[in-house]
């Protein structure tokens, strides 16, 4: 399942105030996976220029967690940040070094973006958790944290990446597994690309109109029938009958289909 753009709109707006915001504003924007999220650097963070490389991620072994790096190439890449992102980052930063004075001799020096209160390493698993608590503090349809991701996939499509686009922001090694996971999950936002695509194009005069289907055809029957019962309750000299329009409408045309 995928949230709506409201869905994910409301969760990050209930979120706003939570300790690990950052975290989950980049995952629903950007679709960092939950380990590259939790191993992200500073000094892999550009947000002068607006960027992001992933170089690093969380891997949990048992229960024990390391560094490790992305699994293929693909998963090693830059990613552009919007201004609103690279914001909610600067006021991560700017907390996170609130912290380190607070903490002093107490502060784990990580390097790293999300963290514990003391800047130790997060575990993947405790970040999932709490992602479910806070899908059900906020009164939403159950989602998989990864299912943030597939989110941030379809946003983006939204906005008119194709294909090629989102494979490279998800770190996919091929476009056919980006084909393969968002294909079915599309076709909403690209109707809405080839609505938006159609209205592009200035016309001089309308389209031709609308070719009535039986769908059609039986409501405007059934109009017909209501006006002709209007007309019944309250005649006047030289209106039609009440059964007259029945006799004026289109053939059957789902019975002719059958």
């Amino acid at each position: 399942m995928v949230w709506t753009p409201e869905h994910t709109g409301r969760f990050l707006d209930h979120v706003a105030e939570d300790r690990l915001y950052a975290l989950w504003h980049l995952i629903a924007f950007r679709g960092l996976r939950r380990g590259g999220a939790g191993g992200q650097r500073w000094i892999d963070t550009h947000l002068t220029d607006g960027r992001i490389t992933v170089a690093k991620q969380l891997v949990v072994s048992g229960w024990e967690v390391y560094e490790g790096d992305p699994k293929t190439d693909a998963g090693a890449r830059t990613i552009a940040l919007d201004s609103d992102t690279v914001r909610v980052l600067r006021q991560h930063r700017a907390q996170q070094d609130k912290d380190r004075r607070e903490w002093r001799s107490a502060w784990v020096e990580t390097g790293r973006v999300f963290t514990k209160e003391n800047s130790a390493m997060l575990h993947p698993a405790n970040v999932t958790t709490r992602f479910g608590e806070l899908c059900e503090e906020a009164g939403l349809p159950p989602i998989r944290l990864h299912d943030l991701r597939h989110g941030a996939a379809t946003l983006a499509h939204a906005a008119g990446a194709d294909l090629k686009d989102i494979q490279e922001m998800l770190g996919h090694s091929s476009i056919a597994i980006t084909a393969d996971t968002y294909t079915s999950l599309l076709p909403e936002t690209d109707r809405a690309i080839a609505e938006a695509a159609a209205r592009l194009v200035p016309r001089a005069r309308p389209t031709k109109p609308d070719i009535k289907t039986a769908a059609d055809i039986e409501t405007d029957d059934e109009s017909i029938a209501d006006s002709a019962r209007k007309s019944a309750n309250g005649p006047h000299p030289g209106a039609p009958s009440a059964h007259a329009p029945r006799t004026q409408t289109a053939p059957d045309e789902e019975s002719e289909a059958e």
